[in-house]
């Protein structure tokens, strides 16, 4: 936060006037966000999801690209959220002791970039996979000045907390919540399986070694819904008898969740870090990818001949309902307001430890 070739007048004064645009509600949060070319991210929603929710509470905060030519996320997430406020690394990124950058995991090559900013910088952790993709052996986060960290799930706050020492890490969890247009309707479900998988491979594979296995139900229609505004998607699964998840990654679980609250169970491959929320008995889990078209066939066969068990849809039904928009926006601000009282103490500490040395200099 200091610059050390300035007097302790200039860095007074710059601290000063970090703490009015603090009390004035003027400090900016940028959230760095991937380019995804238009093609639908979990991630990326989030990103936008709490940028809408910081402004919507007289916050400023802005979606950040490193580059001018990005795609609008319009087409999948809608005029809502492309017309939320905008910004670019080349041109518009002037930061000061009262602003914040939050960095995602995948983007470690912007710490060195951005060492020197006065500014707050908070790690964001959506999936503990990428955590070491781009840092150098034996680096840490805590290397480039990091000790802030927002993650969407306590199963990846501990194991953040292995890698660092008591309190050099501040982690703290905000979870997401489902948008409330996925929804069960009163409409029959239909032989219908959406599917989303990471790898794209997985889709192909999981439906041609389907139809092989199970010829009597190839007249049975799978919907693969990568890329398809999330609107899309949620009237897929309001339709589908089942949803097919395959994510070894992922760190909250998007897209079963959005199943669960359409009212469709979900046959899953769990991912190596289990999310909170996953328990033996809200779907139809495995650690094995290989039994996944033997469980879609046992399962359209109880399906078919209604002897689902009843726990079951129980279940897939209660398990959304840990989730809400209201503790997602009540997390997410009580965090930043935590965060911003402890830069005010933080920066009056400073000016404290400042003036003894301008009367020393006076006299």
């Amino acid at each position: 936060m200091e610059n050390e070739q300035k007097t302790p007048e200039e860095k007074v004064a710059l601290l000063t006037e970090a703490l009015e645009k603090i009390n004035k509600n003027e400090s900016k949060i940028y959230f760095i966000t991937p380019d995804t070319q238009g093609t639908a991210m979990a991630s990326v929603a989030v990103n936008y999801e709490w940028v809408k929710i910081l402004n919507e509470n007289n916050y400023n905060a802005f979606i950040l690209y490193d580059k001018k030519d990005y795609k609008p996320v319009t087409d999948w997430l809608g005029e809502e959220y492309s017309s939320l406020p905008h910004a670019i690394i080349e041109q518009d990124l002037a930061v000061g002791v009262a602003d914040y950058v939050i960095i995602p995991e995948k983007f470690g090559h912007i710490l060195e970039q951005t060492n020197n900013m006065p500014c707050t910088r908070i790690m964001l952790c959506q999936s503990y996979d990428y955590k070491f993709d781009t840092l150098q052996p034996g680096f840490s986060w805590g290397n480039y000045g990091i000790n802030h960290c927002i993650t969407t799930t306590t199963s990846q706050k501990e194991y953040l907390e292995q890698f660092y020492t008591e309190n050099s890490l501040n982690i703290k969890v905000v979870t997401p919540s489902i948008p409330e247009y996925f929804k069960k309707t009163e409409e029959p479900k239909k032989p219908i399986i959406s599917i989303h998988t990471r790898d794209p491979r997985d889709t192909v594979k999981i439906i041609k070694s389907f139809y092989i296995k199970f010829p009597q139900y190839r007249w049975v229609t799978f919907r693969d819904i990568r890329n398809i505004s999330r609107k899309a998607v949620s009237e897929s699964l309001s339709e589908s008898c089942v949803s097919v998840w395959v994510d070894r990654i992922s760190g909250w679980g998007t897209f079963p969740l959005e199943s669960m609250q359409c009212g469709t169970p979900v046959i899953g491959l769990a991912p190596t870090l289990k999310p909170d929320w996953l328990t033996e008995n809200n779907g139809l889990w495995t650690f094995e990818y290989l039994k996944i078209v033997d469980m879609i066939g046992a399962y359209m066969k109880n399906w078919l001949e209604d002897t689902l068990p009843e726990e079951l849809y129980y279940e897939t039904a209660n398990t959304p309902l840990m989730f809400s928009q209201e503790k997602e926006k009540n997390s997410l601000l009580g965090y930043f307001e935590s965060i911003k009282t402890q830069k005010v103490e933080d920066i009056n500490m400073m000016i404290n430890k400042l003036s003894p040395v301008m009367e020393e200099a006076k006299n």
